[in-house]
């Protein structure tokens, strides 16, 4: 038997990624098929803390769907981490008698969330929105697609230049913990090395190997950099680089470009399915858990089991681009 709720609400945290807005129209449309309404809190915990809370209508998710960021806004709150924070807007959610929560964001995100679940009681289902996708128990996040396919354009669009001037090219993507996403576009866009964000002195192996693949004849190349704890480190390795092989070289450091644009429909769809299945949880008298995606099945796990861990690259992927990148 589900616990009856009359208000949810649904808020963004964190870092935006491509196909929140989806999951926000998804939560909204399950709710409204379930006869619940929905809320929406504007610029993430801030927002909460302040009381920015509004009910959301049908038009409001109208034509959202294809748009990148979030229509709610999100922010970073160093306010929410106290506990302080997390009771002000606990008081701000009951005032809106607003019975469960559902939280689209990362890692950071999800620390609050179940903070605010345990301290207050509110039931919380959180949903992995991260392009870096390196929250543990779920197969994908909200985002990383699109972000993987945004990088990957720009590659292809580097090679035409790269083998114009028979260049060699460095193209830094983000993922701050992860290497995920330099991992999948790196294999897509048939670089001629991948390094990894635990890799970033291993320059004696990256010359070594590009002197190969020149000595065998190729003469541009495009090596994938994954930015880890040093946005803009491709600099540094490009130069030693280039002073190592004699070659030039240039520098095409992605950013935040990879946070915006349309989602693709991958990232759509498995926001859409999330955010139904949150809402259905929410219901059903779960609180406490994210929602995941395994093996396209979606499953739940507590939120203290997945926060401060890092989800691990497949090692089969790291053999794979091994063997791409060795010809």
């Amino acid at each position: 038997m589900g616990v009856k709720m009359q208000r949810i609400a649904v808020v963004t945290s964190g870092g935006d990624a491509p196909g929140m807005n989806a999951c926000i129209r998804a939560v909204y449309r399950a709710g409204a098929h379930a006869g619940v309404e929905v809320y929406g809190i504007r610029r993430g915990y801030t927002g909460m803390i302040e009381g920015d809370i509004y009910k959301i209508e049908r038009r409001d998710v109208g034509n959202i769907i294809h748009l990148g960021g979030t229509m709610l806004g999100t922010s970073r709150s160093d306010e929410f981490r106290t506990p302080e924070g997390r009771q002000k807007a606990a008081d701000r959610l009951l005032e809106n008698r607003i019975d469960g929560l559902i939280l689209i964001g990362g890692d950071g995100s999800f620390k609050g969330g179940n903070y605010l679940s345990e301290e207050t009681g509110i039931p919380v289902i959180a949903i992995p929105g991260t392009i870096d996708n390196d929250i543990p128990g779920t197969d994908f996040s909200i985002g990383f697609d699109t972000a993987v396919n945004i990088a990957l354009e720009s590659i292809d669009r580097i090679r035409d230049t790269a083998i114009s001037h028979g260049r060699l090219f460095f193209v830094e993507v983000m993922g701050h913990t992860s290497s995920f996403i330099a991992l999948e576009a790196g294999i897509a866009g048939g670089a001629a090395h991948l390094v990894l964000h635990d890799g970033h002195e291993e320059i004696e192996e990256l010359c070594s190997h590009l002197e190969t693949l020149f000595t065998r004849g190729k003469h541009h190349a495009i090596v994938v950099i994954a930015e880890g704890d040093q946005p803009g480190c491709s600099f540094g390795i490009a130069k030693k680089v280039s002073n190592r092989i004699q070659m030039e070289s240039r520098v095409c450091v992605l950013g935040h470009t990879q946070r915006g644009g349309s989602p693709t429909s991958r990232d759509r769809v498995l926001a859409a399915k999330l955010g139904v299945c949150a809402v259905n949880a929410l219901l059903n008298g779960q609180g406490g858990v994210m929602a995941g995606e395994v093996m396209r099945e979606v499953v739940f796990r507590p939120i203290s089991e997945v926060v401060g861990k890092q989800r691990e690259t497949d090692p089969r992927m790291a053999v794979l681009s091994q063997i791409l990148t060795g010809y």
